[in-house]
């Protein structure tokens, strides 16, 4: 049963094209989709922060980045000689203060950047289970292997998940008021916090979602959530940990939001540049052949095709 009724919801001239800039924003299946954004050489970029899981820590770096809130000594913390922030992403690190600072604030400006300039926003949420540090009683994007106890673990409400979400969208459209925004569910089971923990944390998103993807113009909802649950509930379609979709299932969820947000006048440069990112994924037994040295110049050739009508794509 596919979903068609929902993922027809979207007005033709909302499409991404190649001159569309696309901001992803949350979970780690905004960089499953993000992938594809990529390997099709559109515009976009991919939470500079990090994976982030929860609206409140997605709200808090928009927030950041709109009112050019740097980062400064008190946001970092050294811990085994690296250092870190509780906002971002734990993999987002430095080896100085001063070298992570300076990381920091640059990516917060290019986030700024993106955020003005981007046509396309999709945010992706994967849990309303959040950290609030004891020592500030501020949530946490990530705990950085902190010692659990420093830590008080709750459950987002609708009500502030729906508060968090329309203050992101004011936030958004103070500096861009034209950006089409595109929600969806993360469909990764967080079933570290249980199972019923899990489906309650993802009803609390879902009605958060729909209630402010409804109030909004421009403000749409792409059911990743429900093709995975329904669509593809077979465990064939997830990864060895049987949480995180498998490659198939990311395929198959990309067709389909390719046959509804991608303009369909782009579909003859995909197939261009899945052919030229075919060729340069080949490996030839012997590259002193003259057949071998054939293939790389009708390469070069489709490369320098593709860039004289798109100029911003590099491979």
């Amino acid at each position: 049963m596919k979903l068609q009724t929902t993922l027809a919801l979207k007005p033709e001239e909302y499409s991404i094209s190649y001159d569309s800039k696309v901001l992803l924003l949350g979970s780690c299946f905004s960089e499953n989709i993000g992938s594809k954004f990529d390997y099709f050489k559109f515009q976009n970029l991919q939470n500079p922060f990090g994976i982030i899981f929860n609206p409140i820590s997605i709200e808090r770096l928009i927030e950041r980045a709109v009112n050019s809130d740097f980062f400064d000594e008190g946001d970092v913390f050294e811990k085994d000689e690296v250092w870190h922030c509780l906002e971002v992403h734990s993999l987002v690190c430095g080896k100085t203060k001063a070298e992570y600072l300076e990381e920091l604030n640059s990516k917060l400006k290019r986030f700024r950047s993106y955020i003005e300039s981007s046509t396309h926003l999709i945010l992706t949420y994967g849990t309303a289970w959040v950290y609030r540090y004891n020592a500030t009683g501020k949530v946490v994007a990530n705990c950085h292997k902190i010692p659990q106890k420093e830590f008080t673990k709750a459950l987002l409400t609708t009500e502030e998940i729906s508060a968090s979400l329309k203050r992101i969208l004011k936030l958004i459209r103070s500096v861009n008021d034209e950006v089409t925004v595109i929600n969806t569910l993360s469909p990764v089971r967080h079933l570290k916090d249980g199972f019923v923990e899990n489906f309650r944390s993802k009803a609390h998103l879902m009605a958060s979602i729909q209630e402010v993807t409804a109030e909004n113009i421009n403000s749409f909802y792409f059911p990743s959530y429900e093709i995975m649950m329904d669509e593809l509930r077979d465990y064939r379609y997830y990864s060895n940990d049987l949480l995180h979709p498998n490659e198939l299932a990311i395929d198959i969820i990309w067709d389909r939001f390719n046959s509804v947000w991608i303009a369909s006048e782009t579909l003859e440069f995909q197939k261009e540049i899945a052919s030229i990112q075919n060729g340069l994924a080949h490996r030839s037994f012997n590259e002193n052949t003259s057949a071998h040295r054939e293939f790389q110049k009708k390469l070069q050739l489709k490369i320098e095709a593709v860039q004289k009508r798109l100029p911003h794509v590099k491979f």
